[in-house]
């Protein structure tokens, strides 16, 4: 099959297409032919080497771990799929950054990381949504949830994350400000729940928090990191919440406590994907909620750009450049 590798860490230049000879499902497993991949920061992470790579990876490397596919065939011990039935993962146990491997036609994967995919939503769909749907319902369901006009700052509101956080929270009834690079991002995230669009790059993002809620907003969602949270500290109320659940420019730097007291009693989360995903069970539960906001239409899911699996180069570069809005897929 194909699949495309890295054998080094580096920039887009280092991901090749090379044949890779896949054994039949083990135990337990599943093989699936990938319908449609996701594209997610952190495959550009991993790629880079950095952030999250606790220990050097073995080369060479498929990356990617969020795919939608069909079963083809299953190992000793699998009950509950069969060939020909949609299924999604994300993650496929273990550290989630280092057990990848999506970015490929076919690949065996544990049967108890698999999903069934609902009628009402295409492979595409689920590709670009699980992991960043199931990443603002971690947020939502377990970290901060609005009350009623709360006001809250979304960072890279037209990311795949950003538009799902808009589009739920203002269903919550929040009241969404949210970072965005261009008026073309500003006007798409205004049509998905962001009532005050800031664009970083003509103002300074506090100051016009500020102008526009001047006791400051009751939480801050924050998937870019070292640029942007330091900052976000001084667009809180006080007693507010800061949640940090990515790292697009790179680590937030150490945090004194002393200064989230001096700041107004500010809290600070940093949620774990994988302990939202650990426990099988409640991983379908939270699906099956997310799949159920899906249908329903509360939220949308905007893929915005596809492509073959031989261009990821050239993908990475347009997530890396911040080229495209919502969401985008690979189809092998």
């Amino acid at each position: 099959m194909k699949a495309m590798t890295i054998h080094r860490n580096g920039g887009p230049e280092v991901l090749i297409a090379q044949d890779v000879q896949l054994p039949p499902p083990g135990p337990g497993q599943v093989r699936l032919r990938h319908t449609a991949i996701a594209l997610n920061f952190s495959d550009i992470n991993v790629r880079r080497g950095g952030f999250y790579i606790a220990k050097p990876l073995v080369f060479p490397v498929i990356l990617g771990n969020e795919a939608a596919g069909i079963v083809v065939s299953t190992g000793l011990g699998v009950a509950d799929y069969t060939p020909g039935m949609r299924v999604g993962y994300v993650g496929v146990g273990g550290p989630f950054y280092e057990n990848t491997g999506a970015y490929c036609e076919e690949r065996n994967v544990p049967a108890s990381c698999l999903v069934r995919l609902p009628d009402g939503i295409s492979d595409a769909q689920a590709a670009a949504v699980m992991l960043k749907g199931l990443t603002a319902a971690c947020m939502i369901n377990r970290i901060w949830r609005p009350k009623a006009g709360d006001p809250v700052l979304i960072h890279a509101a037209a990311s795949g994350v950003g538009i799902l956080l808009s589009q739920w929270l203002s269903h919550l009834g929040a009241q969404v400000l949210g970072t965005v690079g261009s008026e073309q991002k500003a006007e798409f995230v205004k049509q998905n729940g962001c009532a005050h669009p800031i664009l970083y790059r003509q103002s300074d993002f506090v100051a016009e928090v500020k102008k526009i809620v001047p006791q400051g907003v009751a939480a801050v969602f924050d998937g870019v990191g070292k640029d942007t949270f330091i900052a976000s500290l001084d667009c809180v109320r006080p007693f507010g919440m800061l949640i940090n659940y990515g790292n697009a420019s790179g680590h937030v730097p150490p945090l004194d406590l002393l200064l989230l007291a001096k700041k107004g009693s500010l809290s600070v989360s940093r949620p774990a994907f994988s302990s939202y995903i650990a426990d099988p069970q409640e991983m379908r539960q939270n699906f099956a909620e997310l799949f159920n906001l899906l249908i329903s239409g509360v939220l949308k899911v905007e893929v915005s750009q596809t492509y073959r699996l031989q261009d990821v180069a050239r993908a990475h570069q347009d997530l890396e450049s911040r080229a495209f809005v919502g969401s985008a897929v690979i189809i092998p």
